[in-house]
């Protein structure tokens, strides 16, 4: 029965332990994907854009191709926020009453992170091809380098943070189903049942 005080409706409405909930491999990787995101948005953002000495307009680092770097950054960018929205809902979890609700919101977690780990796969193939073929004459000055590996680097290991994060929700919503099931067998006395 521990898992039905981890997950249901046992610990609804219960006090919020900041501690407790930093301990926990979810949050912990949840931290971890989002300050990835931070690396790859920042690489990319502020050094991701080159120039030849003899130009003006700047191009994109990764093989003048705009749309690597327009992907990098949008990645980053709604990474963050997918991070930041889930965290706070991992923090509103334990005051949700509803088993229903509660299965909603891990099955809405369980795809976003299957997404998300897909979208950095997708990701890092990109940029990792971009790099490969970007030519050495058009960044003669060697600017960018390692903000463009980063981002490459972070991106791949983002695969795991993410496909981690999908591992556990999954793990959660058999708990979750488990105990939907046990209230359908056992449902709780209704309060007219307790005094008859």
């Amino acid at each position: 029965m521990e898992g039905m005080q981890a997950y249901g409706a046992g610990k609804a409405g219960g006090a919020f332990d900041p501690v407790t909930f930093l301990q926990q491999p979810q949050t912990i990787l949840r931290i971890v994907s989002w300050l990835f995101s931070i690396v790859i948005f920042g690489c990319i953002a502020n050094e991701g854009y080159i120039n030849r000495p003899k130009e003006v307009e700047e191009y994109c680092i990764f093989n003048r191709n705009q749309n690597a770097c327009n992907y990098g950054v949008f990645m980053g960018s709604m990474a963050f926020l997918c991070c930041v929205t889930f965290l706070a809902l991992d923090i509103y979890f334990p005051q949700i009453s509803s088993v229903k609700d509660r299965k909603k919101a891990v099955l809405a977690d369980v795809g976003v992170s299957a997404f998300w780990s897909f979208m950095w796969f997708v990701g890092f193939c990109f940029l990792a091809n971009q790099w490969q073929v970007t030519k050495p004459e058009d960044n003669p000055l060697r600017e960018g380098g390692d903000a463009a590996r980063a981002a490459i680097t972070f991106s791949f290991f983002s695969i795991f943070t993410w496909g981690a994060q999908t591992f556990f929700s999954i793990e959660k919503l058999k708990n979750i189903t488990f105990e939907e099931e046990y209230t359908k067998l056992f449902p709780p006395p209704q309060p007219h049942q307790l005094f008859v």
